[in-house]
C-alpha cells in the first residue's frame, strides 16, 4: 500500500534522478491503493520533475487500483503489462456506502441521468466531487480518458490493460521494461511545459532501492507497530515513575512515545480514538495505584478497545491496526484487571494490624495496681490506660476504646 515511506522514497528517487540528469524514470507499481496524503505527494512530485515518469504496472495480475490510478494518470506514460488492471478509485472511507448519481453527459436525456441520493451526506459528496476534479485534471493534461477516470471514481469502474489501452486511459502495453523502453523509444512528452522527445535507445538501467531511511519509515509507520510502540511508551513511563531509579523502563518508554508520535503524525489519526486511548490507560493505571474494585479498571479497558479500533480514520488495506492484537490487548488488561481486583479483595479481608482499629479487643496485663489510670502492656508497648474496674499487676486486660493515646481498658474475665 500507498503511504508516507512510499511517498518519501519515491519523491527522494525523482530528486535523484534529476540531480543525475536522467533520460527517464520507470515506476513499477502493484498496489492495492493507499493514504489520500502520500498520494497527493507522489503525483505533485511527477508533475513538478524535470525527468519524464513512465509508470508501468507490472508483473501480470498487477493491479493500480484506488491511488495507483490517480499515479498512474499522473505520470508522463502510462503503461500495463497483460492481465493487469486499473480502476476503482472511488474514497475508501465511503466505498461502503451508496455512492453519488453519475452526471448527465452531453446530449444525454435528464431522465436518463441516474438522479444522487438524497442519503448522501455532504461529506461524501465533497470527497467524490474532489476526487473527481482531481483526476480529471490529471487526465486532462496528458491528454487520457477523462470521463472513465471520473467513472473509475464514482463507480468505483475497474478495467483490464486491453480495455484501458483501447479507450485511452493509458499509453501502451508492454511485457516488461525493455519492452516500455523500446515503445517509448522516439515518443514526444510535455515536462514541464516544453515538449521533450524521448531517447531511451540502448540506455543504462539503474534500479534505485529503498534506503535505510525509507525502511525504518516504512515499519513505523505501520499503524500496529505504532500503537505497540505507544503502548510501550506509556507502560514505560509509568512503571519509570512507580519505581524511581529503575532508568531502563524511562528511557525505552520515552524513545518508543517520541517514535510513536512522530509516526501517528504521518497518518490519518483519529484524535477522539487517540483520546479515548489515553483515557483507558491513565483509568487502567488509576485502578492498579488505587483499587476501585473493578469500577476504574473496567472503563479502562472499554475505552481502550473502543480508541484502538477507531485510531486510524481510514480503511486502506494495510494501514489499519491489526484487530487480534486489540483482542489479546484487552484479553491481558482484562487478565490483570482481575488480578488487580483480587488481590484488593484479599487485601479487604485479611485482619487489621495497625492503627486505631488494630488495638481494640487486644489483650494485655496491667503493669501495676490501679482503681481507675495506670499504665498497661498491650503489643509490647506501654499505654496509659483508664479502667472502670479495679486492676491488680499482671491481670489480664482487653482493649475496649481508644481515646488519643489512652486505652480504655477491662479486666479480661470481666
Amino acid at each position: 500500500p500507498i503511504g508516507p515511506a512510499t511517498a518519501d522514497f519515491l519523491t527522494g528517487s525523482l530528486d535523484k534522478a534529476a540531480a543525475r540528469n536522467a533520460e527517464v524514470v520507470i515506476i513499477r507499481m502493484d498496489t492495492p491503493g493507499g493514504l489520500d496524503a502520500s498520494t497527493r505527494d507522489i503525483v505533485k512530485a511527477i508533475l513538478n520533475s524535470p525527468v519524464p515518469v513512465a509508470t508501468l504496472v507490472t508483473p501480470g495480475g498487477a493491479r493500480a487500483a484506488s491511488a495507483g490510478t490517480y499515479i498512474l494518470y499522473a505520470s508522463h506514460i502510462a503503461a500495463m503489462s497483460p492481465a493487469t488492471n486499473v480502476g476503482a478509485a472511488t474514497p475508501v472511507s465511503i466505498m461502503g456506502g451508496q455512492q453519488p448519481g453519475r452526471q448527465k453527459e452531453p446530449g444525454e436525456n435528464e431522465e436518463d441521468a441516474e438522479p444522487a441520493p438524497d442519503t448522501i451526506d455532504t461529506m461524501s459528496r465533497k470527497a467524490i466531487n474532489d476526487s473527481v476534479a482531481y483526476v480529471r485534471g490529471l487526465a486532462n493534461k496528458h491528454g487520457r480518458n477523462a470521463d472513465w477516470a471520473e467513472l473509475a471514481v464514482r463507480e468505483a469502474a475497474s478495467i483490464t490493460s486491453e480495455e484501458a489501452l483501447e479507450i485511452g486511459v493509458i499509453d501502451l502495453i508492454a511485457e516488461d521494461v525493455g519492452d516500455l523502453l523500446e515503445q517509448i523509444h522516439g515518443r514526444t512528452v510535455e515536462v514541464q511545459g516544453r515538449d521533450r522527445v524521448m531517447n531511451t535507445s540502448s540506455l543504462l538501467i539503474e534500479q534505485l532501492e529503498p534506503d535505510w531511511k525509507s525502511e525504518l519509515l516504512g515499519v513505523i509507520t505501520s499503524p500496529t507497530i505504532a500503537y505497540m510502540l505507544l503502548l510501550i511508551g506509556i507502560y514505560g513511563l509509568f512503571f519509570e515513575g512507580y519505581n524511581p531509579g529503575a532508568i531502563f523502563p524511562g528511557v525505552i518508554g520515552a524513545i518508543c512515545l517520541l517514535v510513536a508520535l512522530y509516526a501517528f503524525q504521518l497518518l490519518p489519526v483519529n484524535y477522539a480514538g487517540f483520546a479515548l486511548l489515553i483515557l483507558g490507560i491513565i483509568l487502567m493505571i488509576g485502578e492498579a495505584v488505587a483499587p476501585s474494585f473493578g469500577v476504574l479498571g473496567i472503563g479502562g479497558v472499554i475505552a481502550v478497545v473502543i480508541g484502538s479500533i477507531i485510531l486510524i480514520d481510514t480503511d486502506v488495506p494495510g494501514f489499519m491496526i491489526s484487530r487480534p492484537l486489540i483482542g489479546a490487548i484487552a484479553l491481558v488488561s482484562s487478565f490483570g484487571l482481575m488480578a488487580i481486583i483480587g488481590i484488593a479483595m484479599k487485601a479487604r479481608q485479611r485482619p487489621i494490624v495497625s492503627g486505631r482499629e488494630e488495638l481494640l479487643g487486644a489483650e494485655g496485663t496491667a503493669l501495676l495496681d490501679f482503681e481507675q489510670d495506670g499504665n498497661v502492656f498491650v503489643h509490647s508497648e506501654s499505654w496509659s490506660a483508664v479502667s472502670e474496674s479495679p486492676l491488680r499487676e499482671g491481670q489480664a486486660i482487653v482493649v475496649t476504646g481508644v481515646d488519643g493515646l489512652t486505652l480504655k481498658v477491662r479486666p479480661l474475665d470481666e
